[in-house]
């Protein structure tokens, strides 16, 4: 289990140049010690120069597990707590960074999910390097974010999805954004916003761009004990996008999976795309949930609702899965708990 980080802080008093000079030699960071360098850097404790040669750092190689885990730990002591425990909610969320600017399948697969009867507490933001990231297709029908927690329960409990809008939830992160848009490139930051979700989800639904990163969130989610399901698609979308055979691993292992074997077709790339706008990508999954939408639009939402399903449900087949997700789909059912959660957030 991940030590907090005041249990840390009076084993470690950290000297920054040390921490650079190690990492610049070729050393990785204990847990503790990288818990305790986020904390001193998001407390305003380092000079930007500092911060600045740290993320170069890991510019130059991939961080470790022992590193990430670290620093998730830094950024869940420091969020604003929120309990939604007694729901037993999934959140689904891709890296971003894969460069498809995709529409926005995972957020149009949790109305599927709640439309099957389950619960949903999605951790999300504006999209960093696509058209339109979670915040951005909600905002766009009205959505107005919050951290009110009466109103988050009201939400899960009525329509199955609470949304947890990122930048209310982590305010340590707001001392390093303007450095780290300055930089303008990815950091360790990037892999951080799937791994803290402030209302600690019962199961997580994780989708990463290549194998490198499926094992490394892997190997950090078997660490943090809970059900989780890690996909990525062999071309290098961050979801099962049914473009081409797509790889899983789960507390129980890794598969590989075709899209005919699940009856299901290959999706095009095209059809995929969210669009030059928000505009674009809200339209596109607004005819998802209306049963309008191309199969390719469909099927992908389709396909990660089913495991995420699959998830919450152990036990029962991915065909059943499927299956259970389609209902909700073709009912209406998925669209009336997104018409009611907009109702509840606007």
């Amino acid at each position: 289990m991940t030590i907090g980080v005041s249990t840390y802080s009076h084993v470690i008093l950290l000297n920054m140049k040390n921490i650079l000079e190690k990492l610049f030699a070729g050393g990785t960071l204990s847990e503790p010690e990288a818990c305790e360098t986020l904390t001193r850097i998001t407390t305003g404790a380092v000079p930007e120069a500092q911060v600045a040669g740290l993320l170069a750092a890991y510019r130059m190689r991939p961080v470790t597990t022992e590193e990430l885990l670290g620093f998730r730990q830094s950024l869940i002591d420091s969020a604003r707590p929120i309990d939604l425990s007694s729901f037993h909610a999934i959140d689904i969320v891709g890296t971003g960074g894969d460069g498809k600017n995709t529409f926005n399948i995972s957020t149009c697969a949790c109305f599927v999910i709640a439309g099957a009867g389950y619960h949903v507490a999605k951790h999300g933001n504006f999209g960093a390097s696509s058209v339109s990231g979670a915040s951005t297709v909600l905002q766009q029908h009205g959505v107005k974010f919050t951290h009110d927690e009466s109103r988050l329960h009201r939400s899960i409990e009525e329509c199955g999805v609470a949304y947890l809008h990122a930048p209310l939830f982590h305010p340590a992160l707001g001392a390093v954004g303007p450095l780290r848009r300055t930089l303008g490139f990815k950091t360790f930051f990037n892999l951080l916003g799937p791994l803290v979700n402030p209302c600690h989800p019962a199961a997580q639904l994780l989708g990463v761009a290549d194998l490198v990163q499926l094992r490394l969130y892997r190997d950090v989610l078997v660490r943090l004990q809970r059900p989780f399901c890690v996909v990525t698609s062999l071309d290098g979308y961050d979801e099962i996008s049914l473009t081409t055979d797509f790889k899983v691993a789960t507390n129980h292992g890794e598969n590989l999976f075709r899209p005919d074997e699940l009856g299901l077709e290959h999706s095009d790339a095209t059809l995929l795309s969210g669009g030059s706008q928000a505009e674009d990508a809200a339209e596109i999954f607004d005819r998802v949930l209306d049963g309008t939408a191309e199969p390719s639009q469909r099927n992908t939402v389709l396909v990660n609702a089913a495991f995420g399903i699959r998830l919450l449900s152990q036990g029962r087949s991915l065909a059943e899965c499927l299956d259970e997700a389609r209902v909700s789909l073709e009912s209406g059912r998925a669209k009336a708990r997104f018409k009611h959660f907009v109702e509840i957030n606007s």
